[in-house]
């Protein structure tokens, strides 16, 4: 079992930075792939970033890429979400999950244990 609890979300201008965190309890999250996921109103939660167990894999969603930076910390069971360039189409709650191990990182289903998310509001 692993519980997931997001953080860091807020209002920032267009251009601006946030760094999400997701802190995960449980003995297991080393053993977990990480991923990050967005769902803005009115629309799908659709994938962001995705991270290795080790953090020696990183993918990203062709709209965050070079902007996003995925990262984790197993010895504190955190993964972060640095977001730089920010945009007000980036505007979402963002959700972290925990993927036990699969290839497809981009799908929704994958992911066994999700968090309760924390909103991101971009302002133009």
């Amino acid at each position: 079992q692993v519980q997931l609890v997001e953080s860091g979300g807020g209002l920032v201008q267009a251009g601006g930075s946030l760094r999400l965190s997701c802190a995960a309890s449980g003995r297991t999250f080393s053993s977990y792939a990480m991923g990050w996921f967005r769902q803005a109103p009115g629309k799908e939660r659709e994938f962001v970033a995705h991270i290795s167990w080790s953090g020696g894999s990183t993918y990203y969603a062709d709209s965050v890429k070079g902007r996003f930076t995925i990262s984790r910390d197993n010895a504190k069971n955190t993964v972060y979400l640095q977001m730089n360039s920010l945009k007000p189409e980036d505007t979402a709650v963002y959700y972290c999950a925990a993927d036990p191990g699969s290839s497809k990182y981009y799908y929704i289903d994958v992911y066994t244990y999700w968090g309760q998310g924390t909103q991101v509001n971009v302002s133009s």
